[in-house]
């Protein structure tokens, strides 16, 4: 039986950020709606289609902006904003949801150039803005993206020149917070110059703009190669690209790089955006996107290192998308630290495999590589639900600090300064 509706499900096709559009998975092909014989449409003025509307048996059609909209009625009576429904000063709803009747209907319906008006059978009436339905409505949203990107390549990087932020400026001005802000929104990485090369001035840079979120690694941590960790990370090899924390259940959303010495050669950082490989295998090979989108797979670590005993096992598919309009959000990508494959039957298993092999493809490809080479002073902040990273082989003594954010704050932070996060 799972089987069978995972295998309804691989049927879908998606779409990546904004680039591409497609139907909505919830929605067979070619369905039409059958208006029942007595609908017909209203119109906000004889002379204008600007604006039209009709009932249904349990719901609301209306025409606006182009866009044609579909309200269930419950739904327009939970959503009231009148003063008894909603809490304007705090933003919260009044209403006890559970006690609407799931069989409401509206007792009257009008609407004006600008606002829906409904009169409710108790009396109580409901209006509108067409503008903010239009906004709200699934319909709406299938339109839009959560958030705006910029997908690139090492190429598309380079050329656009992206500016590093000054300390000071990030840390003393509005300005320069947002305009780092902006760019790690759009690129997902951004870097801070002239930090003074110590962990304690780089918690102070982290806590501009988010709370430090402590992990089993610690609140701020040390980087050698010392091998006091069970990871490879802690020794002087070469990481092939990956994402950080892929088991845990929510995997930590952005990593904080600050490079406070290194006396020897090699160890540059690899860079590559996971979203901009996404959408090649979206354009090539759809269904393997939507694969890659379906199947939950296992992520573990297990250390037992002197005093470190840890045991994390985080589940989710590789590629992670909002349901409504199938834009990507989360790549959990990590070879090293995948658990055995035991959440998928033998029929999709091998799928998987070659779904797994096409996107491996892409983030391997040389052009999509971005090598930075880190060094005292130069912060960097990396989209770890996006951005993979990794590193060549180094020789000598090399020092790191770092810690990881909470992406709930540093998007909270982003808002507060008027940027679409």
């Amino acid at each position: 039986m799972w089987c069978r509706r995972l295998a309804c499900l691989f049927k879908v096709p998606c779409r990546l950020s904004g680039s591409t559009r497609h139907r909505s998975p919830w929605l067979p092909r070619g369905r039409r709606t059958i208006l029942p014989p007595a609908a017909r449409w209203h119109h906000t003025a004889p002379e204008s289609l600007k604006c039209a509307w009709q009932l249904h048996g349990d719901h609301l059609e209306l025409r606006y902006a182009n866009t044609l909209m579909r309200f269930d009625f419950v739904w327009l009576r939970d959503h009231c904003r009148s003063a008894s429904c909603y809490n304007a000063k705090t933003n919260q709803r009044s209403l006890d949801t559970a006690s609407v009747d799931l069989g409401i209907k509206p007792k009257a319906v009008r609407v004006d150039e600008t606002t829906l008006f409904l009169t409710w059978p108790d009396g109580h009436v409901t209006r509108y803005g067409l503008e903010w339905l239009v906004k709200n409505s699934y319909e709406g949203q299938k339109q839009q993206v959560m958030h705006p990107r910029i997908l690139w390549n090492a190429e598309i990087y380079r050329q656009a020149q992206v500016p590093s932020v000054d300390c000071r400026s990030f840390l003393e001005t509005d300005e320069g917070l947002k305009e780092f802000l902006q760019n790690f929104l759009l690129y997902g990485i951004a870097f801070v110059e002239n930090v003074t090369p110590t962990k304690e001035d780089t918690e102070i840079l982290a806590e501009r703009i988010s709370l430090i979120r402590e992990t089993i690694y610690g609140r701020m941590w040390y980087f050698t190669s010392d091998f006091s960790r069970g990871d490879t990370a802690y020794t002087k090899l070469a990481l092939d690209r990956h994402t950080d924390t892929t088991y845990f259940q929510e995997p930590c959303g952005i990593q904080v790089f600050h490079c406070l010495k290194h006396e020897g050669t090699g160890g540059r950082t690899l860079l590559v955006d996971g979203f901009y490989a996404a959408e090649q295998v979206l354009r090539q090979a759809p269904d393997q996107f939507e694969l890659l989108s379906k199947v939950p797979l296992k992520h573990e670590y297990v250390e037992n290192v002197g005093d470190c005993h840890n045991h994390m096992i985080g589940v989710g598919p590789v590629l992670n998308v909002y349901p409504w309009n199938n834009e990507l959000y989360l790549i959990r990508y990590n070879n090293y630290d995948r658990a055995v494959i035991n959440t998928v039957p033998y029929d999709v298993v091998h799928r998987w495999y070659a779904a797994h092999r096409t996107l491996t493809t892409e983030l391997r490809r040389p052009e999509n590589e971005l090598w930075v080479k880190l060094k005292p002073g130069k912060a960097l902040f990396i989209d770890n639900w996006r951005v993979l990273h990794g590193r060549e082989a180094f020789t000598g003594y090399r020092q790191l600090c770092g810690c990881y954010l909470t992406r709930d704050d540093v998007l909270n932070t982003a808002r507060l300064l008027g940027l679409q996060a």
